[in-house]
Parts: C-alpha cells; structure tokens; sequence
C-alpha cells in the first residue's frame, strides 16, 4: 500500500508538473503581439510566473482534496479532532519553500531587468559582462544609432518633439530596429507610458526627467495609453505610435519639416467644452484640459 500512494504521488506531481509547464507555454498568447525586443524577456518572466504559480496552484490544491477524501470525518461523528501542537516539520517546509520560491522569483526576475538594462544606449560590445556577451552573440539586430525624442505629458495630451529636427507631433513615430531613448517628462502630475505591444511602461514623475529606452522590432501602428489615472479625461489621453521602416521614418521627418505649427487634436479638451448632456451637474471640481499643443504633425 506505501508504495502505491509512492507511485500516486509520483505520477501526481510529474502530471502537475506537465500541465503547468503547459500553461506557461500558453501564458506567451495571452499577452498582445510583441512589438519590441523587451517584449521576449518580458514574455519569458511572465510564462515563468505562470508556471510557477499553477504548480503551487495545484500543490495546494491537490493536498486539499487528498484531505478532504481520505482524511474526512466518518458519517455521524461529530467530536473535536485532535488538539495537536507543533509539528516542526510542518513549520520547516512551509517555511523554506515559499523562501525558495520567492528567491527564485526574485532572482530570475533581476536577471531579466538586468538583461534589458544591459541592451541600453552604450552598445553591447562595450559591457564587459557574461550576460551583456551572452545577448550579443543571441541579438539578430546590429547596434543602430541611438534615436532621441523628446515626450512630453500634460492633462490630458502627449507632444513628442524630435531634437534632430526641432519639430514636433501628437503621433509618434519609431524606426523600426533601432535603439529609442525617450527623455519624457510631467508638465502636471504623475503619468503612465504604456504601450501595450511594447509589454513596457514607465512613469512619468512631475519635476523629474524620466530617461526610458527600447528597441522596437515589428513594423505596425500601436496605441499609447495613460495607464495612471492622471484626471477625469485620462483614458481620452492616447496618442498613436507608428514603427515604420528607416526609409519611412526619415520620409515622415522630412515631410514635418515643411510644415508649419497648428493647435493638435485634443479629445479632452473638446469633450470638456461640450455642454452637460443632463440637467443636474455635478459638484466634482474638474481640472479643465491643457490647451492643445503647437504641433507640426497630428493624427
């Protein structure tokens, strides 16, 4: 008998541990469709935690009903169990585990920051790290020139402005395979970069600059969305972000440069200044939206 609840319990956690592996695996489609290099290691951690949270899930899961089957109360008996105190043994495993597993959370997770912070604006032939060398050799792409824009947030609108060009835009645009350095900053409060096929955000603090670089590596348009609540009109605060071809892109450029500045669209602001569809208004104070930037290019 002890040695078939052996083979139970054996077959039990290797099944545990294929289903979970499994639903790791599947954990890849949940996420949009990555549109950075950033975006695998992102994709790979959270496959990770997936998989490591179902085979907790079902651990834990699997002990309780073993319990509640082999271990429940006959028909009728309703005395007290027990009153055991103390199993060292118990307190061991249930501490050590979980401290395992957060290390190894913790751990794999630094490695995977580390690893994007390592593909930043110095080129990877100059890190002399076993992990910079290791996505060196690993990296498809060539070490592009930095490309630098500026982005600017406020209630409730995104301005990006190109240095190189001294032009700006309500839509921002990406060379395809080349690094981005994005130099973003608060004109009020705190606000979210988030792309969501980039599977990267970033805060925007007030009175801070907030240096953010990535690499974009598929072709498309995306949308950038506030992902704080930064004010009543934040989820009209979205901007549409182009990854065009170098060609493209250096196109685009020239076409703003012959062009001169006009107030951009500003979807707060209009909705803002349209009248109350019902009679009865709200006493909320409501911040009233910026004026829309000057810009040389909108949607």
């Amino acid at each position: 008998m002890k040695t078939f609840n052996i083979i139970l319990l054996v077959i039990a956690i290797a099944l545990m541990i294929v289903v979970s592996h499994w639903l790791g695996q599947q954990a890849y489609s949940w996420l949009p469709i990555p549109a950075t290099i950033e975006a695998e290691a992102i994709g790979d951690l959270f496959s990770f935690l997936v998989t490591l949270g179902a085979l907790v899930f079902f651990g834990v899961m699997g002990f309780l009903f073993y319990s509640i089957i082999f271990y429940r109360a006959a028909k009728g008996d309703d005395t007290d169990g027990p009153a055991i105190r103390g199993n060292a043994k118990l307190e061991i495993i249930w501490t050590v585990i979980p401290i395992i597993l957060v290390t190894w959370i913790a751990g794999y997770s630094y490695g995977i920051y580390q690893r994007m912070d390592l593909v930043g604006s110095l080129p990877i032939v100059q890190l002399n790290s076993p992990l910079a060398a290791a996505y060196a050799q690993n990296s498809p792409l060539e070490v592009q020139p930095e490309e630098k824009i500026e982005v600017i947030a406020k209630q409730w609108s995104w301005l990006f402005r190109y240095p190189s060009h001294n032009r700006t835009s309500s839509e921002l645009h990406l060379p395809v395979n080349h690094r981005i350095h994005l130099i973003m900053r608060s004109e009020d409060v705190i606000h979210g970069f988030y792309v969501p096929n980039f599977h990267l955000k970033q805060d925007i603090i007030p009175n801070q600059t907030i240096d953010f670089s990535f690499t974009p590596n598929r072709l498309g348009k995306y949308k950038l969305h506030d992902s704080q609540f930064s004010g009543t009109y934040f989820a009209l605060m979205e901007a549409d972000v182009y990854v065009d071809s170098p060609e493209d892109y250096q196109k685009w450029l020239a076409q703003i440069t012959t062009k001169d500045t006009i107030p951009a669209e500003n979807k707060a602001k209009s909705e803002h200044l349209q009248p109350p569809l019902t009679l009865l208004r709200s006493s909320w104070h409501t911040v009233e939206p910026a004026d829309p930037p000057l810009v040389n290019q909108q949607r």
